[in-house]
């Protein structure tokens, strides 16, 4: 059993991986300021005497800080973040404050106090469009927007201090995670949980592009099992991995999914391609196998037929 601080623990990689912990058995420190999480993804864990909730802002200086000097974590895993590629082109100084320098004040409150390893929530935009495919740890590093270059720029932050203080961090590169409690309201939600809601609702979903491009779609439920396995296995030297599960969809064939569960709603619209999108994302799981143990075992038609069973299909108008 272990002691987790989870930044981010509200939102949704947080809380499903806040779960996950509490169900193998571990003391699970949250924190999260409500900016894109919400508090109903907690209602199980709330439910715990091994969890407790603390309402902060990791970017304001001093908060995880003193928490960290209070309750000792033996794990950090910092999965707070400005999650959107779009919000970060929009606003990059808001990207600069939640995705880097919030990862600085984790980095010092390690340090500070002895926190002996940290998992940070790191994402395949650090690659941008990458030239070759699978992307592997060692690809080229060229990400094309404010969000990629910080998850990039705080991995380099991370890993220096691990090398000068000696701790270790383990650096997880997300592929395109999907799954229950991706919030669908928001303009900057995943691909999936914007389809999902427009379906239900009977109405045509946009694509960006002409739908060739393609991503890794990776379900939350094994991110949540990697994120456990980063801050828990015994004997990790610091590193990154790609955490996806080396299959490729396209948004057409993710459409056709939705489209054979909502029969009747109209075909796709598409609109001009978006700044800052990746056009093709494949990532090379065998990293993550051979250093946390890992693979992805959820199919993205398995994943997606979770989410079709929380709500009766839509009826079309």
């Amino acid at each position: 059993m272990a002691k987790i601080l989870v930044t981010g623990a509200a939102g949704f990689i947080g809380s499903h991986t806040t779960d996950h912990l509490l169900a193998e058995g571990h003391v699970v420190v949250g924190v999260d300021n409500f900016r894109s999480g919400h508090r109903e993804n907690l209602v199980g864990a709330l439910r715990s005497s091994s969890f407790s909730l603390h309402e902060m802002d990791v970017a304001q200086p001093g908060t995880v800080a003193e928490l960290v000097g209070r309750e000792r974590p033996d794990a950090i895993l910092h999965l707070a973040a400005l999650v959107s590629v779009q919000e970060s082109v929009a606003n990059p100084e808001l990207n600069y404050s939640l995705n880097l320098h919030a990862t600085h004040l984790v980095a010092e409150a390690a340090r500070r106090h002895g926190v002996r390893r940290v998992v940070f929530a790191s994402s395949a935009a650090v690659y941008g469009d990458a030239a070759a495919l699978p992307i592997r740890e060692n690809s080229a590093m060229r990400p094309v927007s404010p969000y990629g270059a910080a998850k990039l720029a705080s991995e380099n932050l991370l890993l220096g201090h691990a090398a000068a203080y000696g701790f270790t961090v383990r650096c997880q590169r997300f592929f395109n995670v999907f799954g229950p409690r991706q919030d669908p309201a928001s303009p900057y939600s995943g691909v999936v949980s914007i389809f999902a809601r427009r379906y239900r609702e009977g109405l045509p979903v946009t694509i960006y592009g002409d739908g060739r491009q393609t991503r890794d779609f990776i379900a939350v439920a094994d991110v949540a099992r990697s994120n456990a396995l980063a801050a828990t296995r015994p004997g990790l030297a610091s590193g990154a991995v790609n955490i996806c599960t080396g299959r490729a969809t396209s948004l057409l064939e993710l459409a056709g999914h939705f489209a054979r569960h909502y029969g009747s709603v109209p075909a796709p619209r598409h609109a001009p391609a978006r700044t800052g999108d990746v056009i093709h994302s494949l990532g090379d799981p065998a990293a993550a196998a051979t250093q946390l143990g890992f693979a992805a075992r959820t199919t993205v038609a398995e994943g997606l037929a979770g989410l079709f069973s929380e709500v009766p299909a839509a009826v079309s108008p």
